[in-house]
């Protein structure tokens, strides 16, 4: 098993900037990939980005493309988003999420985090 904890939501204003970070612990041996997704209320999730561990891989959302960063600190076990130039749009519930196989779609990640608040107000 791998436990995922996501922290760094909160509310910012339009242009401005978020870090996520989401620590893994357990199995981490078996990541193949980290992802984030999102979910807003009454939408599906929604692919933002994912990083493979084993060759540094990395894809956006055309989205998010050019306004986040996925990044991994290797000795923390730990995936980072940085988020700028945010929108209203980006306001969502923002997951981590790990696999043990590469890809960019929710149903292709066994685990998952609670979950982080991100609101950008207008």
């Amino acid at each position: 098993q791998v436990q995922l904890v996501e922290s760094g939501g909160g509310l910012v204003q339009t242009g401005g900037s978020l870090r996520l970070s989401c620590a893994a612990s357990g199995r981490t041996f078996s990541i193949y990939t980290m992802g984030w997704f999102r979910q807003d209320a009454g939408k599906s999730r929604e692919f933002v980005a994912a990083m493979s561990w084993i060759d540094n891989k990395i894809d956006y959302a055309d989205s998010v493309s050019g306004r986040f960063i996925i990044s991994r600190d290797d000795g923390e076990n730990t995936v980072y988003l940085q988020m700028n130039s945010l929108k209203p749009e980006d306001s969502a519930v923002y997951y981590c999420a790990a696999n043990t196989e590469y890809g960019t779609g929710w149903y292709n990640y066994n685990y998952w985090g609670q979950g982080t608040q991100v609101t950008v107000s207008s």
